[in-house]
């Protein structure tokens, strides 16, 4: 059976383009977040940095840590820290999977983009990722730029 494919119907909120270009990405995963009031509202306006958070084990449980949600204009009192670690809800045996795989085989959990689905639930797409060296960087943009330079021969034959 093929993976199931993973297709944001709703709104995306923040997107790690970066990540893309650092990380071997594995397989990918859906996760819900836990937030506060503030948060949601903040997150709705489109305002969120996730470029340099992962995702990683705190007690057990597998937590986003350094993402950026700032904090909501129109809240007075009770707002919320913008670096705060947010829990992610999987379910137990795919946390189990996932932390497996960071602690045995050094692979990271990269958060991929931040969004809300046709449910209007708040959802984060985490890649089960490897680290690249500058050679996989440098020969990826190699072959991205030989198929940009063969399309455009194409066309111009066609």
């Amino acid at each position: 059976m093929a993976p199931k494919k993973q297709n944001f119907d709703g709104t995306v909120v923040a997107r790690n383009r970066k990540a893309r270009h650092s990380f071997l990405i594995d397989a990918t995963f859906e996760a819900g977040l836990v937030l506060l009031g503030t948060e949601v509202k903040s997150l709705r306006e489109g305002r969120a940095t996730i470029t340099e958070s992962y995702a990683g084990d705190s007690g057990g449980e597998l937590f986003l840590f350094n993402a950026y949600i700032p904090e909501y204009r129109a809240a007075s009192h009770f707002s919320h820290n913008p670096r705060r670690q947010r829990k992610l809800l999987m379910h137990k045996r795919e946390v189990a999977k996932l932390l497996g795989a960071v602690n045995r085989e050094g692979m990271t959990l990269v958060p991929l983009a931040v969004y809300f689905n046709s449910r209007g639930i708040a959802k984060v797409q985490l890649a089960l990722a490897r680290g690249k060296r500058k050679t996989d960087k440098r020969a990826a943009i190699k072959d991205r730029d030989w198929q940009r330079r063969k399309a455009r021969l194409m066309r111009g034959k066609g």
